[in-house]
């Protein structure tokens, strides 16, 4: 054990440094291991859409996205506001 301030200070703060490495590395390699799983899942469903003829993922069929737009859309009225209406407080 070193007997002067600057050596004790650094032989205490060695051990928290390289913990703190090996945390980060951990962290690091968990996070860029898991990128790259949804990655390649993300390209294996894609592969496995196309062979079954079906649309690219986030895309629907034609005739779904029709039926839904009309179901969604509002009823086509034509209004138009009052030329001199009541002055709005």
């Amino acid at each position: 054990m070193p007997e002067s301030w600057w050596g004790n200070a650094i032989f205490s703060l060695i051990p928290t440094i390289m913990l703190g490495l090996i945390f980060w590395m951990v962290l690091r390699m968990i996070i860029r291991g898991d990128r790259t799983a949804r990655r390649e899942y993300d390209r294996i469903e894609a592969e496995e859409r196309a062979k079954a003829g079906l649309p690219p993922k986030g895309e629907r069929p034609l005739a779904a996205a029709d039926a839904a737009a009309e179901a969604d859309a509002p009823p086509q009225v034509a209004t138009t506001p009052p030329a001199d209406g009541p002055p709005r407080a």
